[in-house]
């Protein structure tokens, strides 16, 4: 009876683990659009980068707080060199978009996620519901940092240093 309550307690806590370390092959499969209107999935972007840690940040043009946030982004880039910044975009305008990278002049990779943050395998999965958003993918491509919503969060400071 023990043994069936313990496996019931490891499936029960499995399931509902709400930070996951690997994307969904769904959120995987994700097409997101580059700068240049190329289409590339969030599981080769990620692959390109595989050896080093992420940073993603998930924003938009027109949200207050993640440019509020662009400071604090910033001295993270300075913190952290080595660390690959990928800006996932909601906007829904591509010229919006792309004048807000040049206007706050972003530096990282860009990407715009076309179904916004209503909709779309990747937000779904990550239960978007507040930009920005900050994860941390380490060099294992294991997701260590499910959920910041501030950058001075010292969560993001923790994932993002390496071991020594």
């Amino acid at each position: 009876m023990k043994k069936i309550i313990l496996i019931l307690l490891i499936v029960f806590v499995s399931c509902n683990s709400d930070k996951p370390t690997q994307f969904s092959e769904e959120a995987n499969l994700e097409m997101l659009i580059g700068l240049d209107n190329s289409k590339i999935t969030l599981r080769e972007v990620l692959y390109q980068h595989k050896g080093k840690k992420i940073l993603i940040d998930i924003w938009a043009s027109w949200c207050k707080d993640c440019i509020v946030g662009v400071p604090k982004i910033k001295a993270l880039q300075k913190e952290y060199p080595d660390v690959v910044y990928l800006f996932l975009s909601v906007d829904r305008s591509n010229p919006s978009w792309k004048r807000a990278i040049n206007k706050y002049n972003l530096v990282g990779e860009h990407y715009n996620l076309p179904e916004g943050m209503d909709d779309g395998d990747f937000v779904n999965f990550i239960h978007l519901n507040w930009i920005p958003r900050y994860m941390v993918i380490d060099e294992e491509g294991e997701i260590t940092l499910f959920k910041a919503t501030d950058a001075s969060d010292e969560t993001i400071k923790k994932a993002l240093k390496t071991d020594s």
